[in-house]
């Protein structure tokens, strides 16, 4: 939890009363539109004693910016230089630089060692504080501190969750293209904090979060057959999920993380299986003789969607937990894969190749309204934020030495790189860290 984490977290009172001003509608972004036009917004640098305070604002304006829903006043054009974040600004001086919001606040090192952050939002135009709070938490957590106020002013300002205070962890691929070494890894969504997971130079492939978020599953070639593994993030520890006689791929928990469903491959064709990890029994949901992999549950865990080509090429269905009630659901040009329900359960993302190009795309759970995000020579492996707003996936350029990590916007916006140290595929987005 996070207050586990942080020791305490709590909204502060305002601590002065506001000069009286004319009734007005609270500064908010309604990102719910296709284009919106991004707020400009400026974050003063966080007082404090040493360079800590101007590294955490750097965060939380990297994080607005990213988004594509904010724009950072440039610090060169502030009037004001907030010394007492306790005191109401000079909002005149922030509505000269054409803030309509304004993030300030402290850092300071307590006596037993703890690091206290705090910050306040405020509406420029209607001379209001929005929120305050405050943070305890180690010295080495600066950048969680950072994202979690992003993720407040984010909240906010539009209406829903923000999404900065999270992991992704991906295949880190290094060496030249004939001989590439694939290894786990996980890093912050900004791609800071990376580190090696598995370093074995056993190809691994799709790694996915638990809900719980202390451990992962994914497959590794290890001993030249594929097997799917539980891997704890914090212990290290590793386990096979089950000894199953042939092949099994593409592992994902279910929301309640209890099961693993999965894809086994038996005599050529390939069959969805869900496995219960107290029990280790597995249940057989389909049984075809087709491939029928990439199985992903709605977040209710009540339905589950999977690509199979038991129609002739790749298309997406959806069925009941219990298998029963398949329905494809996909009827486009093109073949259709790696479909992920998104965390409000409204949509689905997946990978569509049609015309020599590869696709990210989303539709509804019957099919409908879809839509495709952005088209590449090779994109793949879409994962949602947890705030079902961003989508990030792989892409491979032509000619390229291999492929990066991009994000983009559910409205098909603010397509961004995501910087790995090295080639990277196959990202996870966690849930909202606690």
């Amino acid at each position: 939890m996070k207050h586990q984490f942080f020791k305490a977290l709590f909204a502060l009172a305002a601590l002065f009363a506001v000069l009286a001003m004319p009734a007005r509608a609270e500064v908010k972004l309604d990102i719910r539109k296709g284009s919106v036009e991004p707020m400009p917004i400026a974050i003063s640098d966080m007082v404090s004693n040493d360079e800590l305070g101007a590294q955490i604002s750097a965060v939380i304006t990297a994080d607005l910016k990213r988004s594509g829903f904010f724009v950072p006043v440039d610090k060169a054009a502030f009037i004001q230089k907030i010394t007492n974040p306790d005191a109401a600004p000079r909002f005149e001086d922030w509505k000269a630089v054409n803030a309509q919001a304004l993030v300030s606040g402290r850092v300071t090192k307590e006596a037993d060692g703890r690091l206290r952050a705090e910050f306040r939002l405020w509406d420029v135009y209607g001379g209001t504080q929005l929120i305050g709070q405050q943070f305890y938490t180690r010295p080495e957590n600066w950048r969680r501190v950072a994202h979690i106020i992003a993720d407040a002013v984010y909240e906010k300002l539009t209406g829903e969750k923000g999404y900065f205070d999270t992991r992704v962890v991906f295949v880190n691929e290094t060496g030249p293209k004939n001989a590439r070494i694939r290894q786990l890894a996980i890093m912050d969504q900004d791609g800071a904090n990376v580190r090696l997971l598995t370093k074995s130079k056993a190809i691994v492939l799709t790694p996915r979060f638990s809900p719980n978020q202390q451990e992962i599953t994914y497959m590794s070639f290890e001993g030249e057959q594929p097997r799917v593994y539980l891997l704890q993030l914090e212990t290290g520890q590793r386990e096979v999920v089950g000894n199953f006689p042939g092949m099994t791929f593409s592992p994902r928990f279910s929301p309640d993380g209890q099961r693993v469903i999965m894809s086994l491959q038996e005599k050529g064709n390939a069959n969805i299986f869900t496995m219960d990890l107290r029990s280790r029994t597995t249940t057989r949901l389909t049984s075809t003789a087709a491939i029928d992999t990439s199985p992903s549950y709605a977040p209710d865990g009540n339905r589950i969607v999977f690509e199979s080509d038991r129609g002739g090429r790749q298309q997406l269905y959806v069925m009941n937990a219990d298998g029963s009630g398949q329905n494809r659901i996909s009827f486009g040009d093109g073949a259709y894969s790696t479909p992920v329900w998104s965390p409000k359960g409204d949509l689905i993302a997946f990978t569509k190749q049609s015309g020599g190009k590869f696709s990210i795309g989303v539709m509804r759970p019957d099919g409908s309204g879809e839509r495709i995000l952005t088209t590449g020579f090779h994109n793949e492996g879409p994962t949602w934020a947890p705030n079902g707003r961003v989508i990030m996936f792989f892409r491979q350029n032509a000619g390229a030495g291999g492929p990066q990590l991009f994000s983009i916007d559910l409205s098909g916006y603010n397509e961004q790189r995501v910087p790995t140290p090295a080639f990277s595929s196959d990202p996870a987005w966690s849930p909202l860290l606690e």
